[in-house]
């Protein structure tokens, strides 16, 4: 028997189905059909609007704080003259307001491809459990009340398929998918590639610098 607070009622209640609440946190806000916890609804539309909110913070306090940076950075040093000073502070905040407004829009086309690439494993999660079935049915099922060489060979072919099919083929096209989504889009929130390029260390390369410089 489940409880009331953990999204059943009754007797035989399933337990709440993460990947629908998930999505239903954009598609239905404020509607919680299978609640986990109290407060569950609020929650969720604290989150979405913090989503939402970051938007216009990317795309317009971040430059005005890089601005403010500029200004204090100017008043300190007053090496050029007053109108290079202005005409350089007016191109550099310009600039910055642009390359914000791609980076905002890069991280909100982002986080919807993003989101919509993890629910790739959820597809596969999917057919995953779908192909279990029809194996465990057709197979096994449809075997045992006919007589023991039929149920001995219909579980040589559950076996077979589900070692084949589900456990390395399935298993291998998940790990590829996950591997893919580690790399591609959860890397590239922190990947920038703007540091220093690799160069092996050479003994040829020292001789040449040191006989270039003397």
């Amino acid at each position: 028997k489940c409880p009331l607070d953990y999204g059943g009622s009754g007797d035989g209640c399933q337990p709440p189905n993460l990947i629908t609440t998930l999505i239903n946190i954009a598609l239905q806000p404020g509607n919680v059909d299978e609640p986990m916890y109290k407060g569950q609804a609020e929650i969720q539309n604290i989150l979405l609007l913090c989503a939402f909110v970051s938007v216009p913070v990317l795309l317009l306090a971040k430059p005005y704080l890089l601005k403010k940076q500029m200004d204090a950075s100017h008043s300190i040093s007053h090496a050029e003259d007053d109108d290079d000073d202005e005409d350089h502070e007016e191109h550099g905040f310009g600039e910055i307001l642009i390359h914000q407004a791609i980076e905002t829009i890069e991280f909100v086309l982002g986080m919807v491809s993003n989101t919509a690439s993890y629910l790739r494993l959820w597809a596969l999660s999917l057919a995953h459990s779908e192909l279990a079935t029809v194996f465990w049915e057709k197979a096994m099922l449809s075997t045992l009340n006919v007589n023991f060489v039929a149920t001995y060979v219909g579980f040589g072919i559950f076996a077979g398929v589900t070692t084949g099919v589900l456990l390395m083929m399935d298993v291998l096209e998940c790990f590829l998918h996950a591997l893919r989504l580690h790399w591609v889009e959860f890397q590239n929130k922190f990947f920038a590639a703007d540091g220093v390029r690799f160069q092996p260390y050479s003994f040829k390369q020292v001789i040449t610098d040191a006989s270039a410089s003397s």
